[in-house]
């Protein structure tokens, strides 16, 4: 930025490095637009599931690369989906129905989440080097699945595994964490096979973390991150649906056209 022709320096605020006993500082003091890294609210801490648990519930989640110590982040807005402005395009709507219609298609809740987080680590994302799906994230997430708290949504075609994503919930909020896809739409098809799930259950929204293109064509929006925080800490009290998935789901998103 410029004043009168002179470029004025910033100095950005100090990380606060967290000890694994140590709150996470509030949201409204993490790095803004100006800043290196937008969105960064610390360093440190570790990622045992009490930690993940608290910083989801105040609306942070971790992301780092190999190498780098564990960062936490929650960027201003958020992107989340709300589950009636997802935009199922004609093209995956008659995928979707081809595919079951013909008995080929089966979406499957927690049948296999390694290998979908696996396969979500080794997906190769265009602009990014390596992954962000680090080992340590992989056993973090495992452990969380275990208890109960980890989800995977799996798009099974022909009895192979060829897509899915996998979630953090809490309550009634659900934190996307990322897809891959091992043919055309299959991560999609995970995804609104999700939005269904979302449909049945009164669901708020699904929280996509940060802007993209992709998601943008699937009807996310960005939200005030200070009404985001609001919301998910009024969303993550209470108990969660039973993670199940159940094909009579697709008429939530079927039935404008009399599926």
């Amino acid at each position: 930025r410029h004043n009168h022709g002179v470029r004025q320096a910033r100095v950005s605020p100090q990380l606060p490095w967290l000890e694994p006993d140590d709150a996470f500082p509030p949201v409204a003091q993490a790095w803004g637009g100006l800043d290196p890294a937008p969105g960064l609210v610390a360093g440190g801490r570790d990622l045992s599931m009490p930690t993940l648990l608290d910083a989801y519930g105040h609306g942070i989640f971790p992301w780092f690369n190999e190498g780098q110590p564990i960062l936490w982040w929650s960027p201003d807005p958020r992107t989340v989906l709300r589950p009636d402005a997802f935009k199922l395009h004609r093209s995956l709507r008659k995928t979707i129905k081809r595919l079951h219609l013909d008995g080929r298609l089966d979406v499957r809740f927690d049948h296999n989440f390694s290998d979908v987080i696996r396969e979500c680590a080794r997906t190769r994302r265009r602009d990014q080097n390596g992954t962000w799906i680090v080992p340590d994230m992989v056993a973090a997430y495992t452990d969380l699945h275990r208890a109960g708290h980890a989800h995977s949504v799996e798009t099974w075609v022909d009895g192979q595994l060829v897509g899915g994503l996998y979630t953090v919930m809490i309550g009634k909020m659900v934190f996307g964490e990322s897809m891959f896809s091992h043919r055309s739409d299959a991560s999609k098809i995970a995804l609104a096979g999700l939005v269904a799930f979302a449909l049945e259950h009164d669901l708020p929204m699904i929280d996509c973390q940060q802007n993209t293109a992709h998601m943008a064509t699937l009807g996310s929006e960005t939200m005030d991150r200070n009404e985001f925080c609001q919301q998910v800490a009024r969303h993550v009290e209470g108990p969660s649906p039973a993670w199940q998935f159940n094909p009579v789901y697709w008429k939530h998103l079927f039935s404008l056209d009399g599926y």
